[in-house]
């Protein structure tokens, strides 16, 4: 995976992937030990964390949407993916698939 953080494109799919990462954490580790394991604080700084990464995704998404003239779909698809696990992994193949120039 090569994520050149030179162009926002780069950026975008470097922080789309550490945000899906974040959504794993948060599904499978913080909120089983929240409801399964009494610890109720266990998904404040998880949660935390997701939610910077995920106001970030979208504010790059957007960038990426306009600078590189991205359907409406594509911008949608993203978005879509975002919230779906390892919806993220599956998009940056997508990406890295269509653009392996950029």
């Amino acid at each position: 995976m090569n994520l050149s953080l030179n162009n926002s494109l780069g950026r975008f799919r470097l922080v789309a992937i550490v945000e899906g990462i974040s959504y794993l954490v948060l599904l499978f580790i913080a909120m089983p030990m929240k409801y399964l394991g009494g610890m109720e604080t266990a998904v404040k700084y998880p949660g935390m964390v997701h939610g910077v990464l995920f106001v970030l995704f979208a504010f790059l998404l957007l960038q990426v949407w306009i600078e590189y003239r991205w359907s409406f779909k594509k911008a949608a698809a993203a978005f879509f993916w975002s919230l779906v696990p390892f919806g993220t992994f599956y998009f940056d193949k997508q990406i890295a698939r269509d653009q392996p120039n950029r």
